[in-house]
This record gives C-alpha cells, sequence and structure tokens, in this order.
C-alpha cells in the first residue's frame, strides 16, 4: 500500500462550530466518536479504490491515525499513514481535502449540537434531517427548483457507467444539478457527464451533492466530483435527505441497496397521505431491459399494479431522460409554487415513523420482519425496504458482515410467494454481479436465507 507519512491540513472553509473544549473532549478520549470520524476520513481519502470492503480496506491501513490540533482561528488536522492517492506531488487534492472537514462538521455537529438522542415523533426527525442539511448550507431558499437525485450501483459493468455519463451531461445541457450517494459507478456518472454539460453552458456554480452515511461510506467513498458532502447520521435520514431535497429521481440499475432506496420511496408515494408526486423515472443502457423486467416483476408480485403509475421506464435514450426529468422539474417548479409550498424542502411529503426508525440488521431484527400480502401495500413496502436494508448491510457493512460470519446467513420468513418473487429478483443480482464485487457468480456467498 502506497502511505504518505504525514501530512498537515488546514480548512479550506471557515470551520468555526468547534470550541476548544470540544476539540479537546473529541480528541482525547478517543473514544467511538473519534473513532467514527477517523474510519469516515480513512474512506474519503481512498476514494477511487476498487475495494468495497470496509474490513480489508481497514486492514490495509492499520497504522492510518489522525489529529486535531487546536488553532488561534479554528483547527487543522494531522494525518499520519494516509493513501498516497488522495495527493498530488504532496498536496492533497482540494476535492478530498474540503470532504475531509465537511465530515467532520457534520459528525460533530450531529452528536454535540444534536445529541443522539432518538427522535419523539416523524416530524421532530424531518427537523433534525433539514437541520443537518442548513448546517451544510445544502439548503438554499433562493433558488429555483433543479436538483435530480440519481440512484444507482456503484460496481457497474463499463457501458452502465457510460450510459449514466450520457444521462447526467443531458440534465447538465438543461441546467441541472445532481445529488447522488457520492460514491463511484452511478453515483458519478451522472455528476461527471453534469459537470461537462454545465462547462457548455457557461454554468460556473454548478451542484454535485453527496449524501452519505458512516456504515456504508467505505464501499462507497465520495467520488472528487462532489463539491458538497453531508454525512447523515444513518440509511434513515440518508434516504429522507435525497427525498426532501430532491425535485425529480433518476434510478439506474443496482444492486440490494438500489431496490431499497426504490422500495424507500413507493413506500412513501404510495402512502394514501401523499397526494402530491415526486416524479420517478427508472433508466439504463438497452441492454439492461431484462434487469427492470425482473424488478418490475417483482414491484407488481409484491404490491400491486397499481406500483406502475408511480415511475416511468426509458431505456437507451439518454436525451429522452434529460427531456423527461426537465419537464418534470419544471412541474414540480411550478405546483409548489401554486402551493406555495418551498422550493428547497420538500415539507409536506409524510413520511411515517417507520420509515425513519433506524433498523439495525440483527437476525432477530431480519426474521421478525412482517412480509405478509395482506398488508396496506405502503406498509409492505416500507417491510420490504428493510428486508433489502439488511441485505445490504450483511452484503457491505462492517457490523452486517460480522453479524453474518458469527451468526450464519440472515433468516427471512414471509407468505410464500413473497419470499420466492424476493428470491428470483436476488438470483438475477447475483447473475449479473450486482450483489458485490467478485470474479464470478459463484464467488458470492448469499448473506441471507429463505
Amino acid at each position: 500500500m502506497n502511505k504518505l507519512a504525514h501530512a498537515v491540513l488546514n480548512p479550506i472553509n471557515s470551520l468555526n462550530l468547534l470550541s476548544r473544549g470540544e476539540i479537546e473532549d473529541f480528541t482525547t478520549t478517543r473514544g467511538e466518536l473519534f473513532d467514527l470520524y477517523r474510519r469516515c476520513a480513512l474512506a474519503i481519502l481512498n476514494t477511487d479504490s476498487n475495494k468495497d470492503d470496509a474490513a480489508e480496506i481497514y486492514a490495509d491501513f492499520s497504522d492510518f491515525d489522525l489529529h486535531l490540533v487546536p488553532q488561534p482561528r479554528g483547527l487543522r488536522l494531522e494525518l499520519c499513514n494516509a493513501p498516497a492517492q488522495a495527493f498530488v506531488d504532496g498536496r492533497m487534492i482540494r476535492g478530498i481535502q474540503e470532504h475531509l472537514f465537511s465530515a467532520l462538521r457534520d459528525i460533530v455537529y450531529t452528536d454535540i449540537k444534536l445529541g443522539a438522542k432518538p427522535a419523539e415523533s416523524a416530524s421532530v426527525t424531518t427537523d433534525l434531517v433539514f437541520r443537518i442539511l442548513r448546517n451544510a448550507r445544502v439548503v438554499r431558499p433562493d433558488e429555483p427548483p433543479r436538483l435530480v437525485v440519481c440512484w444507482g450501483g456503484h460496481a457497474i459493468p463499463r457501458e452502465e457507467y457510460d450510459y449514466a455519463k450520457d444521462v447526467g451531461y443531458a440534465l447538465g445541457l438543461r441546467g441541472l444539478d445532481i445529488v447522488t450517494g457520492c460514491g463511484i459507478g452511478a453515483m458519478k456518472g451522472p455528476m461527471k457527464g453534469a459537470a461537462v454539460g454545465h462547462a457548455k453552458q457557461q454554468m460556473k456554480n454548478g451542484r454535485y451533492i453527496g449524501i452519505s452515511e458512516p456504515g456504508i461510506i467505505a464501499s462507497e467513498s465520495p467520488n472528487a466530483i462532489v463539491n458538497e458532502l453531508v454525512i447523515m447520521p444513518d440509511i434513515e435520514k440518508r434516504l429522507e435527505a435525497f427525498v426532501r431535497l430532491a425535485h425529480t429521481i433518476v434510478v439506474f440499475p443496482g444492486g440490494v441497496g438500489t431496490v431499497e432506496e426504490i422500495l424507500y420511496l413507493l413506500a412513501i408515494l404510495m402512502h394514501p397521505d401523499n397526494d402530491s408526486s415526486l416524479p420517478l423515472v427508472l433508466t439504463g443502457p438497452a441492454q439492461c431491459e431484462q434487469y427492470f423486467v425482473e424488478l418490475e416483476r417483482f414491484l407488481v408480485d409484491c404490491l400491486g399494479e397499481q406500483v406502475r403509475q408511480y415511475y416511468q421506464v426509458i431505456l437507451g435514450d439518454h436525451h429522452e431522460v434529460g427531456r423527461t426529468v426537465r419537464k418534470a422539474v419544471q412541474e414540480q417548479h411550478s405546483r409548489r409554487r401554486k402551493a406555495k409550498e418551498a422550493y428547497y424542502f420538500n415539507w409536506e411529503l409524510a413520511i411515517t415513523s417507520d420509515l425513519q426508525q433506524p433498523f439495525v440488521p440483527t437476525h432477530a431484527n431480519m426474521a421478525a420482519l412482517e412480509l405478509r400480502e395482506d398488508m396496506p401495500r405502503h406498509e409492505l413496502a416500507a417491510q420490504l425496504r428493510r428486508t433489502f436494508s439488511g441485505l445490504v448491510a450483511g452484503n457491505v457493512k462492517t457490523f452486517g458482515i460480522e453479524q453474518v460470519r458469527q451468526h450464519g446467513p440472515y433468516q427471512l420468513h414471509g407468505e410464500p410467494r413473497l419470499l420466492q418473487s424476493m428470491d428470483r429478483l436476488l438470483h438475477m443480482l447475483v447473475k449479473q454481479k450486482r450483489m458485490k464485487l467478485g470474479e464470478g457468480e459463484h464467488d458470492y456467498k448469499p448473506c441471507y436465507r429463505i
């Protein structure tokens, strides 16, 4: 492993939210909060690595360390044995340097300023999400709607990455900004394409917002195109941040994490209290037709034919995606203006507390999930979302991988038809190598058993 023995960094932008007492508490005790930041910092420095196994990354850089040093006008960061790929001629890449201090800002603000107490209600959780985004200066009340959230897999073949880049280019030419999970693959492609589109339109202030969370940041390290990074406390607040910011959502092919995101959004859109829709476009190159056929089959099997009204599928035509999304954003602008709703944060969208409560994927919690056909469709979608969240953890998160290593695969229970449909989709994801990086289908070891 190529490493840089020592580096000293100062914040590029002002970082004045930490008092000296807070810095001392944060660094001298070296407790859980410091360890959380250390792990996030290593993931950020490891940007563009081909490895998506958090445990392997931490093992390769077990001697990595960092220190926060108080200064008269803030602080500086000292790094020891950092990944050399984050530097050019001994100087850290500017985008990575900004990401390091963005992560520090969000982790400390969430813990010290907001506290780690569980939220009392859905509205309290939404307020917390808003305050984190506001502190990061992501919510901007003086700008018209133009944020397009893009979801999709981080481990995808080249033709899918190129298509995601083409879609981003089509969006950038239309003056739209990009929000993703900030990793590589279908998260980097749209940003890279949009950057070219913005440049051709002489747009100097293009926004490439990356939203991550500590449990997944090592497998989806922020790509260097991201110019606004936000670290949310958990996956549920990360998902809520996406839909509260979005004016339209575009989904590319991906693995279990992408299916989790789709189910999360459908659980919201299918809720009877949500009259106003959030446009959703599923897209990929023409050769991904089978992926979307199997995905739609799963959604219809579980949630009924009515689920089709909440999305549209566009294959192999990035220009059509650009036109469709631009029209959807304009309609969102008109609707929110007439209803006197905020452009910058979708306060009106009802998100129930069961979608906000952090789901801990222990074997007991996974086995207790309710997967019944007689449930209201939005509640079943929420339960399926938790199921796929557990599978994401078993695939790429340190906690989930360790749970599976110690106790074996997760046991999933439910009505046979639902489980069979889920199993068919998961086998398709394995066959298409979308579950985890690997050389072949037989290299994947399922983290679940039906």
